[in-house]
C-alpha cells in the first residue's frame, strides 16, 4: 500500500527543482498531482516526467485569478484536495543599501502574498483531516546578508504554520513549515556559487531536491499524523550549530 493512495495534491512551484521532485514521489505513492509553474514548457517538460498521475496548469501564484483558475480546475476534476503544498517561491539578495520598491514588492508578492492565498482559496476544496505543508527556508531563522526582504518574507511563512494551526484545528487540518537550506536546483547556476554555499552546510554539500521531497512526504502522509505547526528543517545541520 503506498502512503498516498488516492489522494489528491496540489504542487505550487513544481515543474522544477524541490517542487517537481515532491511531485515525483506523491504521483509514486499514489497521489493525483496538480502541478503549477509561470512557463508551460517548463510544466510540459515536468509532466512528461513524472509520468502518472499529474495535470498541470500554468499559472503564478501572485497572480490571483490565476489561483482561481488552478482550484477551479481541481474542483472539476476531482472535487476536493487532501494535500496542499504551498512550494512556489523565489529569491533574490541585495544589500541593505540598494533595496527597492520593486524588490520588496516582488518578494513579498509570490513569497507572502502568493503563498497565502493558494491556501486561502484552496479552503473550500480541502478536506477535513488535509494536510498543508509551506515552503520556508533556514534564512528565516540565519542572519544572512543581503538577504533583508527573503528572510522576511520566509519568516512571514514560518508565522503562518503556527496562526493556520490554531485556525484550522477544528477542520483537523495539519499546517506545517520545512525549512531546506542550500539546495541543488535550477535557482543556484553557478558551479562557484554551489561550491561556495556547500562550504557553509555543516555537512560540507548542498542538499539534494529528493532529500527535501522526502520530508514534504511525511509531513503530507500519516506517519505525521500527531505532528502540526512545526518547522522540519532539511538543511545538513546549517540552522543548527
Amino acid at each position: 500500500m503506498t502512503k498516498l493512495e488516492g489522494k489528491v495534491a496540489v504542487i505550487t512551484g513544481g515543474s522544477s527543482g524541490i517542487g517537481l521532485a515532491t511531485a515525483k514521489l506523491f504521483a509514486a505513492e499514489g497521489a493525483h498531482v496538480y502541478i503549477t509553474g509561470r512557463r508551460q514548457r517548463e510544466l510540459d517538460a515536468a509532466v512528461r516526467q513524472i509520468e502518472k498521475n499529474v495535470t498541470s496548469v500554468q499559472g503564478d501564484v501572485a497572480r490571483l485569478a490565476d489561483l482561481d483558475r488552478l482550484y477551479a480546475t481541481v474542483k472539476q476534476q476531482h472535487g476536493r484536495i487532501d494535500i496542499l503544498f504551498a512550494n512556489a517561491g523565489g529569491g533574490e539578495f541585495v544589500p541593505l543599501a540598494e533595496i527597492t520598491e520593486t524588490h520588496v514588492d516582488s518578494l513579498f508578492n509570490t513569497n507572502v502574498k502568493g503563498l497565502l492565498f493558494t491556501v486561502q482559496k484552496a479552503l473550500p476544496l480541502l478536506q477535513e483531516g488535509s494536510s498543508i505543508i509551506l515552503n520556508a527556508s533556514v534564512v528565516a531563522s540565519k542572519g544572512v546578508g543581503g538577504s533583508t526582504i527573503y528572510s522576511a518574507t520566509k519568516a512571514a511563512v514560518r508565522s503562518f504554520a503556527r496562526t493556520w494551526t490554531v485556525e484550522l484545528r477544528d477542520r483537523k487540518i495539519r499546517v506545517n513549515a520545512v525549512s531546506p537550506a542550500q539546495t541543488n536546483t535550477p535557482f543556484h547556476k553557478s558551479e562557484e556559487i554551489k561550491t561556495f554555499l556547500a562550504s557553509l552546510v555543516p555537512m560540507g554539500r548542498l542538499g539534494d531536491p529528493n532529500e527535501v521531497a522526502k520530508a514534504v512526504l511525511f509531513l503530507a502522509s500519516d506517519d505525521s499524523s500527531f505532528i502540526t505547526g512545526i518547522e522540519l528543517f532539511v538543511d545538513g545541520g546549517t540552522a543548527q550549530i
